[in-house]
């Protein structure tokens, strides 16, 4: 059944598996659905060849208006959002699959600015944050007082930068970062969008409070594993509400995205499909 609200005309920034994925149901699935991929771009266009048509292929990210786009989703690395997110914004809402860049106070600025000018809504994937509702929910009931999100995998699939590449790894498990999760996305972009999330979903804690742990993990092979734990304020009792939730992904070696998020991405893009476009930045 066809969607029955815009956005209908989605470009999408990045091809690698998840982007390849989404261009794959956007052209399979997608005309039923009322959705038409209007462009692909990559910042190797030669990734694209032989398997994108050539008429959907943008050469120059800038030149996107000209496909008029309804949705720009991005699923390529957080320096797109932070170079290109408020101008792709100008055109059409905006799917952010690397809410890691968010964790720079001035892109979050930058793209809050304008979205409100352009009328225009960024919504933020969940990927592979389980209970995001549910976060959400405690947040802004005040019920929730602390936040930590580990996030194991085998080192194969860490993409580290800056200091976090030379951490030695000692042992069959070394955590490598603990602590407030806006320190960690400059140096673990792209391993640390599920913690982004989970910043998002609770503003009360934001980039600064939520506590994030990425962990190498020498005896994942073949998964990610993410740990949720978070809890309330005491009660009368001076027991805590606490919830701890323990997700495993399946994956390949050396994946940096597990199958279940590559998944979830299509709903959030259907999700936000069926969402007004409203200003502000929206989980999907």
């Amino acid at each position: 059944m066809a969607l029955d609200r815009v956005p209908r005309r989605v470009g999408v920034v990045g091809y690698g598996r998840l982007g390849q994925s989404l261009v794959s149901h956007l052209l399979t699935q997608g005309p039923e659905l009322g959705l038409e991929l209007v462009f692909v771009w990559n910042r190797d266009p030669g990734r694209m060849k032989g398997s994108v048509p050539p008429s959907l292929q943008l050469q120059n990210l800038a030149a996107l208006g000209e496909r008029h786009p309804d949705l720009v989703v991005e699923v390529a690395h957080p320096k797109i959002i932070q170079e290109s997110g408020a101008q792709i914004l100008r055109c059409a809402n905006l799917l952010v699959g690397s809410p890691s860049a968010l964790a720079d106070q001035a892109t979050e600025h930058q793209l809050l600015e304008a979205s409100h000018h352009w009328n225009h809504a960024v919504f933020v994937a969940r990927g592979a944050l389980w209970g995001i509702e549910d976060i959400t929910r405690l947040d802004a009931a005040g019920g929730l007082q602390s936040l930590r999100v580990t996030m194991a995998t085998h080192p194969d699939g860490l993409r580290l930068e800056g200091p976090l590449a030379a951490v030695p790894s000692t042992g069959c498990r070394t955590v490598l970062y603990e602590g407030p999760i806006r320190g960690l996305c400059p140096f673990a972009p792209r391993n640390s969008n599920t913690m982004a999330a989970a910043a998002l979903a609770a503003p009360s804690l934001g980039f600064d409070g939520v506590v994030g742990v990425l962990v190498a993990d020498l005896s994942l092979t073949d998964m990610h594993v993410v740990d949720v734990e978070l809890s309330g304020p005491p009660g009368p009792t001076g027991r805590r509400f606490a919830v701890h939730i323990h997700r495993e992904n399946p994956a390949e070696p050396g994946a940096v995205t597990g199958s279940a998020t590559v998944t979830t991405f299509w709903r959030s893009l259907l999700g936000c499909c069926q969402l007004p476009s409203r200003p502000g930045i929206h989980l999907c």
